[in-house]
């Protein structure tokens, strides 16, 4: 059996609250910037002290060089070696040669600090001066350099310990402001758990830009799923109202002819129930239409030619008691869609011009430069303005008349218009120039 990840998901942070990752990301980064400068530090520590011993140096050398001059001996401070040689680096003061080397002297006599020895280093600072009797002197002062080492190694163990106790430090207070950043957030979240149906969230007064912002988007997310349960539950209600219809017409045609076996009326019985399962079953396919839109199941799209399309979708229809015209303005007129969906939305905007015109529909094809429009006109009563905004919303209909003579079941121009969004197109509806209605879809052109 293998053994599970760090985590469910597979991520090392998954699970983990967003004050502690915080927190652990800004500490990690006071620890690094922390390091970072005491290894600085450290490494200019060595340099740090040199300079202030070259200071002390140089201070003490200006003061034997101005006593060589003048002509008595240069008294020697505490700590310091002051020494006057001859231009070659021999001693003219009776005292024991000291450990330079010839470029070491030489070095000094140019002015530049020298540090002579390896297991007891000297730091020497010289300058030349003419003695009284005109002889050239090389002055030198030096002085130990021993313990430097300890001192370096002894203070960059002490930055070491300053950044980890200073990132503890930070830790700690990162840890604490970060819960206090979020505090106004964990008592949004309570608030929004008692929410009554119908409320809103409201940002306090004093609340950041960034916890309003959340606070509106709450509310945007609660209005959109109000409004989301809301027509779900208008869609189930007429859907229920919609399939009690045919379901009691059949039960009651079955009863009739259950209770009067005539065989004249028992044809008049079946023709009626087959009308009233075609109604039926076309109801459910434009539920089934309809839910599949809503999750989302639609086939890639392809370029569609819509001329052939409107010209199939008319045969379709056959034989009709009005004539439809096909006006195609190009030869070809190719869309983003699918096949299926050209179906659909072709069928059903014929069939309802069909329903409602007197005595002709035209559907016209008209190409543009990214989009490709398919009006559909009739010369029936047309849409009253105030109905044009909701013709496309599911059961709606201009007339409250439910009875099979009315046509469909106002599923039709809601399969349109959701078919037609989704691809990225638009549908509208207004008047026709023949006096009825006139139904535009735009889809985006291919090519």
């Amino acid at each position: 059996m293998r053994a599970p990840g760090p985590t469910a998901s597979g991520r090392p942070w998954a699970g983990v609250s967003l004050r502690l990752r915080v927190t652990a990301l800004a500490t990690a980064v006071t620890l690094a910037c922390l390091l970072g400068l005491a290894l600085v530090a450290g490494r200019g520590l060595g340099p740090l002290l040199t300079d202030a011993v070259d200071d002390e140096l140089q201070t003490a050398l200006t003061s034997a060089a101005r006593d060589v001059v003048a002509g008595p001996a240069p008294d020697s401070p505490d700590g310091l070696e002051v020494r006057v040689l001859d231009t070659a680096g021999s001693p003219v003061d009776d005292g024991a040669p000291p450990a330079l080397t010839h470029d070491q002297v030489r070095a000094l006599k140019a002015g530049t600090p020298v540090t002579a020895g390896d297991r007891q280093p000297v730091r020497w600072h010289g300058t030349v001066v003419t003695a009284p009797d005109g002889s050239q002197r090389l002055v030198v002062v030096g002085t130990g350099l021993v313990g430097q080492e300890a001192a370096k190694e002894s203070g960059g163990r002490w930055l070491l310990v300053t950044a980890l106790v200073g990132t503890v430090v930070a830790g700690v207070a990162i840890w604490f402001a970060v819960g206090s950043a979020l505090l106004p957030v964990a008592r949004m979240r309570e608030s929004v758990r008692r929410l009554a149906p119908g409320e809103r969230v409201a940002a306090p007064d004093a609340a950041a830009g960034e916890l309003r912002a959340l606070a509106d988007d709450f509310n945007v997310l609660l209005d959109r799923q109000d409004a989301t349960t809301e027509r779900l539950r208008r869609f189930t209600g007429d859907a229920a109202h919609e399939l009690r219809s045919p379901v009691a017409s059949i039960r009651l045609q079955s009863e009739v002819a259950v209770a009067n076996p005539d065989p004249q009326l028992s044809q008049e019985v079946h023709a009626d129930v087959l009308a009233d399962a075609e109604r039926l079953s076309a109801l459910l396919d434009g539920l089934l239409a309809l839910a599949r839109s809503d999750a989302g199941e639609l086939p890639p799209a392809d370029a569609v030619d819509l001329v052939d399309e409107v010209n199939a979708a008319v045969a379709r229809a056959g034989d009709q008691p009005v004539p439809v015209a096909v006006n195609a303005l190009t030869g070809q007129a190719w869309a983003s869609a699918a096949h299926t969906e050209t179906e659909l939305v072709l069928d059903n905007l014929l069939r309802n011009a069909l329903r409602y015109t007197r005595t002709r529909v035209v559907v016209s094809v008209l190409a543009g430069q990214s989009t490709v429009r398919v009006l559909v006109d009739d010369d029936g009563p047309g849409v009253p303005p105030e109905h044009r905004a909701k013709v496309f919303d599911r059961f709606y209909r201009v007339s409250d008349d439910r009875a099979r003579a009315s046509g469909g079941a106002g599923l039709g121009l809601a399969l349109v218009a959701e078919l037609v969004r989704r691809r990225g197109g638009r549908v509208a509806v207004g008047e026709s120039p023949d006096g009825g209605a006139r139904f535009t879809v735009v889809w985006p052109r291919v090519g």
